[in-house]
């Protein structure tokens, strides 16, 4: 096995500046930063995440959960096949063993990732000790790294900080779409004092202000950085999506020339033209929105 630093990220992402009625008549500028192309199958904020947590596995075989349509979970399949490394995906939702894979599992099995599903009770105590240890022993995957579910842990959430790190003094405002929280966690240890991030999460529940913190006292000992969350944007939730959405992410697209993801990355930029028409930001700022992925084909 070779290590992540093998496969030749480009790193730091590209910073792109777009033309955009919407924000420049009221005097703002709007900045993508390209996380998307640091690698071709280990895209944005998966790369930052997995790259320490695979190192530190150290040829380990590496498990990891998520749901159906985890882009973690095709993210970490595809770093093993890449780096030479066992993978097993345990997937919330025990009656999907019997029925034929959908396009993004069916991805992670050609990647030589071993799917284990599990009841969605087991799922939800994935972290308690005993959980996990039946967990690990009916997958046959004792002695495993374990990644937990977004890849958000402490090594993911310092690795995260270089991103705030590469956007010191370009933006006023970092924005970042959200699943699990550790890249927010991460960006915003690594910003200027004088900036600010936003989330948006994708997910409903508004509990993720807690996670975040939690995962900031874990990795740096205390809450870092001016953050805030926006949790107007989810669109019903994970992996759901609604006409609206596909509409607005269609038009960014056929503005900009931008594939836009719809999970995570419509998400935001919508909450950010939002956020711009009620006259959040004031005139003058910079805005930087973080491109976290790209359509799955």
């Amino acid at each position: 096995m070779t290590g992540p630093d093998t496969l030749h990220p480009r790193l730091p992402s590209p910073l792109q500046e777009l033309s955009d009625p919407r924000f420049g008549r009221r005097g703002l500028r709007l900045l993508l930063k390209r996380d998307d192309l640091i690698h071709p199958e280990l895209i944005g904020n998966k790369w930052r995440k997995l790259a320490p947590n695979l190192t530190a596995a150290a040829g380990r075989t590496v498990l990891t959960f998520g749901g159906a349509y985890s882009n973690h979970l095709r993210a970490v399949a595809a770093a093993g096949r890449l780096l030479g490394l066992p993978t097993v995906g345990v997937v919330r939702g025990q009656e999907l063993a019997d029925r034929p894979l959908n396009p993004s599992l069916a991805r992670c099995a050609a990647d030589g990732m071993r799917l284990h599903f599990v009841d969605r009770s087991t799922y939800r105590r994935k972290t308690e000790p005993d959980t996990l240890a039946r967990v690990l022993r009916a997958a046959h995957a004792e002695g495993s790294y374990v990644v937990p579910e977004g890849g958000s842990n402490t090594l993911a959430v310092r690795g995260c900080r270089a991103l705030g790190e590469e956007l010191s003094g370009r933006a006023d405002v970092v924005a970042i779409a959200c699943g699990t929280g550790g890249s927010l966690a991460g960006l915003a240890a690594g910003l200027a004092p004088d900036q600010r991030c936003l989330g948006v999460p994708v997910l409903k529940g508004g509990f993720l202000t807690a996670d975040i913190e939690s995962l900031q006292h874990r990795a740096f000992g205390a809450r870092r950085g001016d953050w805030t969350l926006d949790d107007r944007f989810h669109f019903g939730g994970y992996a759901r999506t609604t006409p609206e959405l596909d509409a607005f992410a269609e038009d960014f697209e056929d503005r900009h020339g931008l594939p836009v993801e719809r999970l995570y990355v419509a998400k935001l930029l919508y909450g950010l033209v939002t956020l711009a028409e009620e006259g959040a930001f004031a005139r003058g700022t910079t805005l930087a929105a973080v491109v976290t992925g790209r359509p799955f084909p």
